[in-house]
């Protein structure tokens, strides 16, 4: 069998059409981000206008399509997609709210605790030396960890930043410093086992819904008997004991 990099005989590109389920506020939100971040560093013109350009961003975001694909139906490059790619998760990144900020909101509002959980990100495996970190060995898969806090009625209100898939949850609870933020808010939180083993300073507002399985009781080990050389009659030694 022999390789080569030529392309097929008699091949045309070809472009078709997608549904993309969206939301209209979403693509309104996006593209008014975006127009809003033009102006402000003064940039003339773009390829397309801004709503086609949410579009191909949010398709490659939601479906995962390919670059080259995305920029050959719309005559573009793949290197300016990702440009716009990259330039809109900036922009989302920026507006997406501070940890302190979110905790004091929900305090406010008479709220008194949160709830708080990591999850995993599948993602394709990574070649070289970053392939290792991103592997997850509790669900056998590549992947990115992050770290969501939602309220009582399960509203998202904060994300953490993306790590790799083997980072623990208590790992990334610590980095973010949820502890300490809790606190200086007065507010409690609700989560699973994995976090609700972490204690700091001998207390903690972990709480789990989830209780553990009583541990088993067991019986006490059989005492030795003393030695033959020890007298039985012997006074005991107050730093030693034959037992």
């Amino acid at each position: 069998m022999t390789k080569t990099k030529e392309h097929a005989g008699d091949t045309v590109s070809l472009v078709y059409q997608c549904r993309l389920p969206l939301s209209t506020h979403t693509l309104n939100y996006l593209a008014d981000l975006l127009r809003r971040h033009l102006k402000a560093i003064r940039s003339r013109w773009r390829g397309l206008p801004p709503g086609r350009i949410a579009v191909i961003v949010l398709a490659v975001l939601r479906h995962d399509q390919r670059l080259a694909d995305m920029a050959g139906g719309n005559d573009i490059s793949a290197t300016t997609v990702r440009r716009w790619r990259d330039e809109l998760i900036a922009l989302l990144a920026a507006k997406a709210a501070r940890l302190d900020r979110a905790l004091k909101k929900i305090a406010r509002r008479g709220g008194e605790v949160v709830l708080i959980d990591g999850t995993l990100i599948p993602t394709q495996r990574r070649t070289g030396t970053a392939n290792r970190p991103n592997y997850s060995g509790k669900h056998r898969r590549h992947g990115l960890h992050v770290l969501a806090l939602t309220d009582e009625r399960g509203r998202l209100v904060w994300i953490s930043a993306a790590r790799p898939g083997r980072t623990h949850d208590i790992t990334a609870a610590r980095r973010d410093r949820i502890l300490a933020h809790l606190r200086a808010a007065g507010l409690g939180a609700l989560a699973d086992l994995a976090l609700s083993a972490w204690t700091a300073t001998g207390t903690t507002p972990w709480s789990s819904p989830v209780s553990r399985p009583p541990a088993p009781v067991s019986s006490p080990p059989p005492r030795r008997r003393p030695t033959a050389s020890w007298p039985p009659d012997a006074p005991r030694s107050s730093t030693a004991s034959p037992t």
